[in-house]
């Protein structure tokens, strides 16, 4: 059981010329982990990160690295990406033929394996792995850019897997990702989600990360002290 909501800043959102630097002012502002965003161009309509940019930031920072992988044919590059320091990589549903089989080989490189799904997708497309995944990232927005409107319809969705995970006595994190912010945050919380991905909402102009952290966690504060899954 968590401690409490974990809070994952994406480095989309960070300034990509000090990627390092803002890695660093997040795990000094006390985040569980850092969402790495692999784009493809193919599968998402952007092209961002590679194994060499998870490698560079397990040098600057200690915490939790997640490769987050939204690109075709994900099974090519999972031991480059386990190879380069990742602590978990997350595949997505909609390109995996036989998604257990793939989760099953993360596991082999001694990461921990996680699943994703689009705003379209059902959620009982991944009902079959749920054994299997450390976790389930639901996605809020459709994949491929930073700053985008949190989509209230997935709560549903949220909902639907908190009851399928507690049912089945599963400890599967349920992590949030896009446009997760003080408003959003508490809802994605009050649904079920045990981890948050927030990228503009962390790296921004208003305030420093360190500022920012802290903000989103007081958003979250009295829906954490009120659910059952976090103690």
């Amino acid at each position: 059981m968590k401690s409490r909501v974990a809070i994952e800043p994406s480095i989309l959102s960070a300034d990509f010329s000090r990627l390092g630097e803002q890695a660093k002012e997040a795990e000094d502002a006390g985040v569980e982990g850092i969402q790495i965003d692999v784009m493809d161009g193919h599968f998402v309509p952007n092209l961002t990160f590679g194994p060499g940019i998870v490698k560079a930031l397990r040098r600057s920072v200690g915490i939790f690295l997640d490769a987050h992988l939204m690109i075709d044919n994900p099974e090519v590059f999972l031991e480059e990406f386990s190879r380069s320091g990742a602590n978990r990589i997350i595949v997505h549903q909609e390109v995996c033929k036989n998604l257990a089989s793939v989760i099953q080989s993360i596991k082999k490189f001694k990461v921990e394996a996680g699943v994703a799904v689009n705003p379209a997708t059902p959620i009982d497309r991944v009902e079959k792995v749920l054994d299997l995944a450390d976790c389930v990232q639901i996605m809020t927005v459709n994949p491929g850019f930073a700053g985008q409107r949190f989509m209230e319809d997935q709560l549903d969705k949220i909902r639907s897997l908190r009851r399928e995970l507690d049912e089945r006595h599963l400890a599967s994190s349920i992590v949030v990702d896009g446009g997760v912010d003080l408003k959003t945050a508490p809802l994605a919380v009050k649904a079920g989600a045990t981890a948050l991905v927030a990228g503009s909402s962390i790296y921004n102009q208003s305030a420093s990360v360190a500022q920012n952290v802290e903000l989103l966690r007081k958003s979250i504060s009295s829906v954490v002290a009120g659910s059952p899954y976090v103690n």
